[in-house]
């Protein structure tokens, strides 16, 4: 409610006038009403306080989206590209190198910080039980003055200096030599992560192919078992057939179990919660098609990344060189310092009078002689360098041997593959027709157990070649150092 008084605007939560509020003694008056100079001062701060609520308004809400901000959470079916994104956002190791990343920035700031100006501030105060801060021009005579007091600050800038000059050449370096070290992980981590997700997905696929063969023993067992009611067969093929299917229900057992320990070990290299639950999407097309690379490309060193630590850290190691080597020279700062003191007979007018003093100047620091020990620390760090170069040596060694063992492996796990395709289908042909010509009294039992071993053989090479084969691809790629985290990204 808006109440009118000379010249002055005033404002009630309800129709009474504020003199009646007053006068009931709810609360004090001003916490009740809000009195304006003028009608101009009351449509201003009403502008002020619209403005305050809305922004109030905006800080909750921004509070609300920042609170529920979503989890990252693992997908009940996930395929291979989301378990290695969910890997490189949340895998400790990853983490830890974004981390290192950062730790690294700010040493990185600390050394550079040298090049900033230095200042200092200083303050002292003593009172003086026997003597004088200053001395009395009378001989044999102590001065009266027994309390001092000092403020000053002081101020340095660094114009050349060794230490300094080193921090700015290695920064850059330095950045890219944690950079690499990101990227190295996060390979790391897309190797493991895929080579285990494949691993999973075999013993499950594995566990299938029993799953299926079980049931064909089985029916096996029921045929084999009414042929010995029958008279037909004698009850050495239902035994036979017993004691094939209890091997079988034994290996499920032990693949079953081997698949809870692989998901364990792919939820710890992903950084999944062990108590999430989530299956493995399969299409056998599209690793199919993923399985081809072309084995023409040759091996360039400049893009395994660890070749590209190796040549930072050369580089690095011919700037501690170069640091070394200049250390002679003398360092050079530009220097001030401004103080006041304080002298009296008292605490209480002490502080009446000051007797500024200030300079301004250079300081140069020149090292003459250490014992040697800047010609022995360059000595080293020449050795240093010579035992990088036959690191990088070792490395263009190491990096084509295994970019031809990887390649061998891939060839032959192809090769493997593309025969075993074929088998799959001519076994389950096979299987087909030894299994209708026992029921027709032509073929043994001892037929179709052949008929069926070959079949569960050549399902379970198809899978062990597909897998390894894709498991010796990911070894190819990441040997030629084509392996990256940029290309899933774009897939």
């Amino acid at each position: 409610m808006l109440w009118r008084h000379n010249n002055y605007i005033i404002i009630t939560p309800y129709s009474h006038s504020p003199i009646i509020y007053a006068y009931l003694g709810f609360v004090k008056p001003r916490a009740l009403f809000f009195v304006y100079r003028s009608a101009d001062h009351f449509y201003s701060m009403k502008k002020l306080q619209l403005l305050l609520i809305i922004n109030f308004i905006v800080i909750l809400n921004s509070v609300a989206v920042f609170a529920q901000a979503p989890v990252d959470s693992v997908p009940s079916v996930i395929t291979l590209k989301q378990s290695v994104l969910f890997a490189l956002r949340n895998q400790p190791a990853v983490r830890q190198a974004a981390i290192d990343q950062q730790i690294n920035e700010r040493d990185i700031r600390i050394g550079l910080s040298g090049w900033l100006p230095q200042v200092n501030g200083s303050g002292a105060y003593d009172h003086y039980f026997k003597g004088s801060p200053v001395t009395a021009t009378t001989p044999g005579v102590v001065s009266p003055i027994d309390e001092f007091s000092s403020l000053g600050v002081t101020a340095s800038q660094v114009i050349y200096n060794n230490d300094v000059l080193l921090a700015s050449k290695t920064a850059n370096y330095s950045r890219l030599s944690f950079q690499q070290n990101t990227i190295s992980t996060q390979i790391n981590v897309l190797s493991d992560v895929s080579k285990a997700f494949f691993d999973v997905l075999l013993s499950e696929k594995q566990l299938n192919i029993i799953n299926e063969d079980i049931v064909r023993l089985q029916r096996s067992l029921k045929d084999a078992y009414s042929r010995y009611q029958a008279g037909v067969a004698d009850k050495i093929d239902y035994k036979q057939a017993t004691i094939a299917l209890n091997n079988e229900i034994t290996a499920r057992k032990q693949t079953s179990e081997a698949i809870k320990a692989k998901l364990a070990y792919l939820k710890q290299i992903m950084g999944v919660n062990p108590q999430s639950n989530f299956t493995l999407a399969y299409d056998s097309t599209t690793y199919e098609k993923e399985a081809y690379i072309d084995t023409n490309q040759t091996v360039n060193f400049n893009n395994r990344i660890e070749y590209q630590q190796l040549l930072t850290r050369k580089n690095l190691d011919n700037l501690n060189v170069s640091y070394y080597r200049w250390g002679f020279l003398p360092s050079l700062a530009a220097v001030g310092s401004y103080s006041l003191a304080y002298l009296n007979t008292h605490f209480g007018g002490l502080y009446d009078n000051a007797y500024p003093t200030g300079y301004a100047g250079l300081s140069l620091s020149i090292p003459i002689f250490q014992g040697t020990k800047r010609l022995q620390n360059l000595a080293k760090a020449r050795l240093q360098v010579e035992r990088g170069d036959l690191d990088i040596v070792n490395s263009e060694n190491t990096i084509n041997t295994e970019y031809m063992q990887a390649l061998a492996n891939y060839k032959s796990n192809y090769t493997a593959w593309e025969i075993v395709k074929q088998n799959v289908s001519l076994a389950n042909d096979v299987y087909k027709v030894v299994s209708l010509q026992y029921r027709e009294g032509i073929k043994t039992y001892l037929d179709v157990i052949v008929a069926q071993s070959d079949l569960r053989t050549a399902e379970l090479n198809y899978y062990n070649s597909l897998f390894q084969l894709l498991s010796s691809k990911i070894d190819l790629k990441k040997s030629l150092g084509t392996l990256t985290v940029d290309q899933l990204q774009q897939q």
